[in-house]
């Protein structure tokens, strides 16, 4: 599984959203940008404007590829409950596609915060409600089902995403916006897309799910994707706050 690829795909779905937000958010402006959860660099490369750009994940693995796809980055491995800059560093904090996965999301955000300067902006760019995940036609149903349990048993909440705007607000950021991704969170109607998608399924239910149900939906999907009835979505929301 190349997660890089991944990364760089679930880019892809949101590029249109994160130059809206980084735009409201005055980030050509800013002089320091901090991505929580940055992963391989995919969204922190994007990052627009002159602004000294800060990554932080806790998988050196991934930091190591970051440094290849986000070159100039300052990078730091370290875990997003407890953040290691000083109060108000930086003009904007983002996360993409992480809150869901972190233990505990109302501490990484309070992070977040805090780390940000008073007036500075908070963005949560992706974070999917996997149990309102919708798979046409209905044989493929199971599929959304399983994942959302593959989550779970992974240690990540498949539903934060409905619970975004709250989190915010318990955190004590001042909520501007907040929504649903119009598109949804997945559109892998593309061959490539798709063989991407297939590899993330197969590498969350292997273990859990027998190979011979894998297999079938597998081929369910492909014909449904061949006859023009496929429709799969993920809910997916945003939240920009201010400090």
């Amino acid at each position: 599984m190349n997660w890089h690829e991944r990364f760089v795909q679930q880019a892809g779905w949101t590029r249109d959203l994160r130059a809206y937000l980084f735009e409201r958010a005055g980030v050509e402006q800013a002089r320091r940008v901090l991505e929580v959860g940055c992963g391989t660099g995919a969204a922190l490369t994007d990052v627009p404007g002159a602004a000294a750009r800060f990554g932080l994940d806790l998988d050196p693995a991934r930091l190591a590829e970051a440094r290849i796809h986000a070159p100039g980055a300052f990078l730091v491995c370290a875990d997003a409950h407890a953040l290691p800059f000083p109060n108000g560093a930086f003009d904007v904090t983002f996360c993409h596609y992480l809150l869901l996965w972190v233990r505990d999301p109302l501490q990484a955000l309070r992070e977040m915060k805090r780390v940000t300067r008073r007036g500075g902006a908070v963005l949560a760019l992706a974070e999917p409600d996997y149990e309102h995940r919708l798979d046409e036609p209905p044989a493929l149903a199971p599929l959304g089902r399983w994942q959302t349990e593959s989550l779970r048993r992974q240690g990540a909440d498949p539903a934060l995403g409905a619970r975004l705007a709250d989190l915010f607000q318990q955190a004590g950021i001042t909520l501007l916006e907040t929504g649903a991704m119009r598109e949804g969170g997945k559109r892998p109607s593309l061959p490539d897309e798709r063989k991407l998608e297939w590899a993330v399924l197969e590498a969350d239910l292997t273990g859990f799910v027998t190979a011979a149900d894998i297999s079938r939906m597998k081929k369910l999907d492909a014909e449904a994707w061949e006859r023009g009835t496929r429709r799969l979505s993920v809910p997916t929301y945003f939240a920009h706050g201010v400090v």
